[in-house]
């Protein structure tokens, strides 16, 4: 049973796959909208690319893609490309990651489908916006990072190039293209009309590395390059204790006046005593709180830093995350019953007190819906699905 999330009753025609536009429309999913997944005969490439219960049902495909329906369209049939057009007249938002030439080739660009249906949200996801000369480009997270800077900001910080430990640029472009969605669907509330929104992965991790990294460079003329100091200092990074390690902030001047008093006094009234003076030379203030760090214990400090109301934490681990107590008292986690067994993930880390959102259902095995969706629109008559 649906849910009464504030999406309950949106209907997005998804042709998206890997992980940006299915992390995009899961969130939606979970809201409560209903959203059906046409998939090419051989599926999403994201359901073979990690571990599975059963083929075609990995843990990425599993995850992004959970309450959705999936339908086979082969859309370069003749009977695809109907059942497609009659599922858009059906739909509040279309939303697709191909590149814009081949949308266009299967007869699905805005100009055709807002022929169909005039107000419907359409949502381009790209890797590169249309209006510039890297449009044809294929994107991966990989390529977005090096694009973005982030590697080089990851050198500045480590001593080398690196690529950061997630698929950031798929989930924070995916989270972007969940509120530029959104707000056009807002526009058409209250006004009738929709729209076509476009998302790209290059624009979009360009601004988000430059919200700090801008600096001085946002300026005319520049006040100094483009990069926000303390968080490529080479010596910020978790620090050691005597057994273990731990991530702490000694950022603002109440912060710092309560770690001199309680762990350094002989610091108080130094050329450190202001934010100020610590920023321009922030790098020597993180070796500085290094060396004092491997005085105590991890669970010495978590207690004492707690106590004078300073970040801190412990170091974990992944798979600690799915035994973290905070996580499991305010019912994180949501158990969904599916074929395969139980599968526990990770739920909507948002809270909504009339209209709450939560997993909807398992993710969709190949084709699960053709038919069902195909007979709503009064096209199955028992027929083998157009695939």
């Amino acid at each position: 049973m649906k849910s009464r999330g504030p999406l309950a009753g949106v209907r997005i025609i998804d042709l998206t796959a890997m992980v940006m536009g299915p992390y995009c429309t899961q969130i939606m999913a979970d809201m409560g909208a209903d959203v059906i997944k046409i998939e090419p005969p051989a599926g999403d490439n994201t359901r073979y690319i990690s571990v599975a219960p059963e083929p075609g049902m990995s843990g990425v495909f599993v995850n992004v893609n959970r309450g959705k329906r999936s339908v086979v369209l082969d859309l370069r049939s003749d009977e695809g490309v109907t059942a497609l057009r009659e599922l858009v007249r059906t739909a509040d938002v279309f939303i697709h990651s191909m590149r814009a030439r081949a949308i266009a080739g299967l007869g699905f660009s805005y100009e055709d489908v807002v022929a169909i249906n005039p107000a419907i949200v359409y949502t381009n996801c790209y890797g590169y916006g249309r209006r510039g000369p890297d449009r044809d480009l294929t994107a991966y997270d990989d390529t977005i990072q090096a694009e973005c800077g982030l590697p080089i900001a990851q050198e500045m910080l480590t001593g080398q190039s690196n690529y950061v430990g997630t698929i950031i640029a798929d989930k924070v472009s995916a989270l972007t293209a969940v509120y530029a969605t959104m707000m056009a669907l807002f526009h058409r509330e209250r006004s009738g009309e929709g729209q076509e929104v476009e998302v790209s992965m290059f624009e979009t991790m360009a601004s988000f590395m430059l919200v700090e990294h801008a600096n001085g460079a946002l300026f005319s003329p520049p006040l100094g390059p483009a990069a926000y100091p303390r968080v490529v200092a080479p010596n910020r990074r978790p620090y050691r204790t005597r057994d273990g390690q731990i991530s702490a902030l000694v950022y603002n001047d109440k912060q710092w006046s309560a770690f001199v008093a309680a762990v350094q006094p002989v610091w108080a009234g130094d050329h450190y005593a202001t934010l100020e003076q610590r920023a321009r030379q922030i790098d020597t203030v993180y070796a500085r709180l290094a060396e004092t760090f491997l005085e105590r214990t991890t669970g010495e400090w978590l207690e004492l830093l707690r106590s004078l109301d300073i970040p801190a934490a412990p170091l974990r681990s992944l798979d600690e995350l799915f035994d973290n107590p905070h996580l499991n008292a305010v019912g994180f986690f949501e158990t969904v019953e599916t074929p395969n067994g139980p599968v526990r993930f990770p739920g909507v880390p948002t809270w909504f007190s009339q209209t709450p959102g939560h997993v909807q259902g398992p993710a969709p095995t190949l084709g699960a819906h053709t038919q069902e969706v195909l007979e709503e629109l009064g096209l199955g008559g028992g027929k083998p699905a157009p695939v």
